[in-house]
């Protein structure tokens, strides 16, 4: 008897973790309601979304979209999205990731390059900024955040911007897409270099790009002083993506005086999202809070006030 009642015990406790786990992830919403410009089909890969981890309390809070990497050609969503917005949840930071338009096959991508990933980042931007009222955020605080090609893809949206169209018939599309600052994770960020990740920039502009086209989008020569200020993290163990990517897009920010930190450790494979019980790597997480903190994106007690508002 003890061992039926074990049975039939455990598929229920299953069954009510996975609807604790479904009730707590909230629902994506589509960048745009009619489908995205250019979408070639109606699949997942051809709608762009956004997920957004609200932060609870009295706000209004900052905000930052999420950029999983993948080569350009998938998405890394759990680690690289879901696990870093609730992080930036328990901060005080309404995360939002952005599931952007890429070049994979099947129900993830339909083939999409270059200037689409690019119009999703920024659409997801626009978004927030516009709905910043009805969200409970700070319209003049709200940052970017990706990985590896995720990276790149942020720190595209960081050197190509604009204020937005006030005659445009779309709300959305009148507010600016200019991310108010951004942190970069063991990004992607020069192209046709030596220290280039070559499978993000096949995926992004196919093997024959114009060279202009490359030039434009390897955006350590693609910094202004209009920059947002940004946090930089890499490892020197990262073969995939070497570091080089963080140290030039570093120097660029230097030289027309943006503020920048960077952190590179010694160890750390490519990939490691929030780096847990990764020796230097993990403290990454503790280091861009306080860079917030520092910046005033975030208040020092935020985390606490976030916390407690969750546990109510």
């Amino acid at each position: 008897m003890m061992k039926l009642k074990t049975v039939l015990f455990a598929p229920l406790v299953c069954l009510m973790l996975s609807n604790i786990v479904v009730a707590q992830t909230p629902q994506p919403q589509k960048l745009w309601k009619d489908g995205a410009p250019g979408a070639g089909g109606g699949e997942v890969g051809d709608l762009p979304n956004l997920t957004i981890y609200q932060a609870e309390g009295e706000g209004p809070w900052p905000a930052i979209v999420v950029l999983p990497g993948g080569g350009y050609g998938g998405l890394a969503i759990d680690h690289e999205g879901h696990a870093i917005a609730k992080w930036l949840q328990d901060l005080g930071v309404t995360g939002a990731i952005c599931q952007y338009r890429h070049r994979g096959k099947g129900n993830q991508g339909a083939g999409y390059k270059h200037p689409f990933p690019l119009m999703d980042a920024q659409r997801a931007i626009r978004t927030l900024r516009a709905q910043a009222a009805e969200l409970n955020i700070d319209p003049n605080r709200i940052g970017i955040l990706g990985f590896s090609a995720g990276g790149h893809l942020a720190s595209t949206a960081a050197t190509h911007f604009d204020d937005g169209n006030p005659d445009a018939s779309d709300p959305i599309d009148r507010v600016s897409c200019r991310p108010d600052f951004a942190v970069l994770c063991y990004a992607v960020i020069g192209l046709n270099k030596p220290y280039t990740h070559r499978g993000s920039q096949r995926n992004l502009l196919g093997e024959d790009a114009p060279e202009e086209l490359v030039e434009s989008l390897s955006n350590e020569s693609q910094v202004t002083e209009k920059t947002p200020p940004t946090f930089l993290f890499h490892t020197s163990g990262d073969t995939g993506v070497p570091p080089q990517n963080s140290v030039h897009f570093y120097l660029a920010c230097h030289k027309h005086k943006v503020p920048v930190e960077m952190h590179i450790f010694e160890k750390g494979r490519h990939g490691l999202g929030l780096a847990a019980g990764r020796p230097g790597a993990e403290h990454w997480p503790m280091l861009c809070h306080e860079w917030m903190i520092s910046r005033g994106i975030l208040e020092a007690d935020a985390s606490q006030t976030a916390a407690e508002s969750k546990s109510k």
